[in-house]
């Protein structure tokens, strides 16, 4: 049985599209970046550390196979995160405003046997923002709860120049490497 440990509307709604039958769990995992932590092994560490609490919280399951994702936006070495308020979201706009982020969007699958993930990192360009256009998409209270203050599938699209890789794993979860995944798990749809 395939289970998702994650709250995210999100990926729920993108493991949905690729047709598997999955259970939600609940999982509280620490996101804090250890000092010499480069932004990809954080990403991968805390996916991987939500798809282990989650098949911990499932007991002695032994056809459990649990999901865990992360998915962070990263300029300069600096990884974003979730806003803490309006100001934190419009300054972090701000800071992305014409120019290019990553995007590092990690899949991990656990059972009682094996482990493996996938990376998906992307490119985004925003264009320029004017104060203006950032005080009304933060005004919109889409960027909160979303990493870099922005939702690729909302109205933050709008903000998005170019993109250079995976529209799904900038939402939180890349289909393609799930979709592998799943298939590496025997976990695929029929």
């Amino acid at each position: 049985m395939l289970h998702l440990a994650s709250q995210s509307p999100r990926r729920r709604q993108l493991l949905e599209q690729l047709g598997v039958d999955f259970t939600v769990l609940d999982v509280d995992v620490p996101e804090q970046r250890a000092a010499d932590e480069s932004p990809q092994d954080y990403v991968s560490r805390v996916a991987r550390d939500k798809a282990r609490a989650g098949l911990a919280s499932l007991g002695a399951a032994g056809d459990a196979v649990v999901l865990g994702a992360d998915t962070e936006v990263v300029l300069d070495d600096e990884v974003f995160g979730k806003p803490l308020d309006a100001g934190h979201a419009a300054a972090m706009l701000r800071r992305l405003s014409g120019r290019t982020h990553a995007v590092i969007s990690v899949v991990w699958m656990v059972s009682h046997r094996r482990e493996r993930c996938e990376t998906c990192i992307s490119h985004v360009r925003f264009g320029h923002l004017d104060e203006s256009t950032i005080a009304a998409y933060v005004a919109t209270g889409e960027p909160l709860g979303k990493a870099g203050a922005y939702a690729i599938q909302g109205r933050g699209a709008a903000l998005i120049e170019r993109l250079e890789g995976s529209h799904s794993g900038v939402m939180g979860l890349p289909m393609f490497e799930t979709a592998r995944l799943l298939r590496s798990f025997d976990a695929a749809a029929a």
